[in-house]
């Protein structure tokens, strides 16, 4: 059995529950906080909130698998959820836009975090400011926002772009996408801290998991705007 103790009780304090961080872990270290987490539900005591598995590889993958058969597995963010139905979305809208599809990875991470905690999503891809039109087209859904999350490399300047256009909180999510001088990351992170918009809130670098539950939190409260949904061609359903 695991040496885990997980935290049940994480979802009555906070109202969020606790996220098991797979990358590190062994599958069979994997497969037996399933199998504890399985069996918390099964005995029902308490409501525990939706089981997330983040940076979870394919080993980790059959382990939960193996548990939780009917779990969702998402390859591109590495992430397991169970259930697998997302809860019914409450409160505000978030918007996850990504720089470019390198950046895609850690984006889903961020949007099916905050979706998986209860948010309604909206992805946008692949609108760096490399092409600025990209990002000018989709204002419409930036600003139908309460809160947005922007994933960014290289130089991570897409934060400082959004934050300028928006009335609401920008979390900035550096990723480790670039050349040399990029330096895993470092130059975007640095970036976004330095970002002339305010309004920017700054996670770790490749930190979706952060920056979708933060986003989350803020949008916990409701809409800040009157609009009718907005249906993009590059959502995720």
């Amino acid at each position: 059995m695991s040496d885990a103790n997980l935290d049940f009780g994480r979802f009555a304090r906070r109202g969020y529950p606790e996220a098991i961080y797979c990358e590190g872990k062994s599958a069979s270290q994997v497969r037996d906080i399933a199998r504890l987490w399985k069996q918390r539900f099964n005995a029902g005591e308490g409501e525990l909130g939706c089981a997330l598995f983040t940076r979870a590889n394919a080993e980790h993958a059959r382990a939960v698998l193996d548990v939780l058969p009917d779990a969702l597995y998402d390859e591109t963010a590495r992430l397991l959820a169970w259930p697998a139905q997302p809860p019914q979305p409450s409160g505000g809208r978030v918007v996850v836009a990504c720089a470019g599809t390198s950046d895609v990875p850690i984006a889903r991470e961020a949007a099916l975090t905050a979706r998986y905690l209860g948010r309604e999503v909206v992805e946008l891809v692949d609108v760096g400011v490399a092409g600025l039109d990209r990002i000018l087209s989709r204002r419409d859904v930036l600003e139908s926002a309460d809160v947005i999350v922007v994933v960014a490399g290289m130089e991570g300047a897409l934060a400082s772009v959004v934050a300028g256009l928006v009335a609401c909180p920008v979390v900035a999510v550096p990723t480790s996408v670039g050349y040399g001088a990029a330096f895993g990351g470092v130059a975007a992170l640095l970036g976004m801290l330095n970002a002339c918009a305010p309004g920017v809130g700054v996670v770790n670098i490749d930190n979706g998991y952060g920056a979708g539950h933060l986003a989350a939190q803020i949008a916990a409260t409701g809409s800040r705007t009157t609009r009718n949904d907005i249906v993009e061609e590059d959502d995720h359903a």
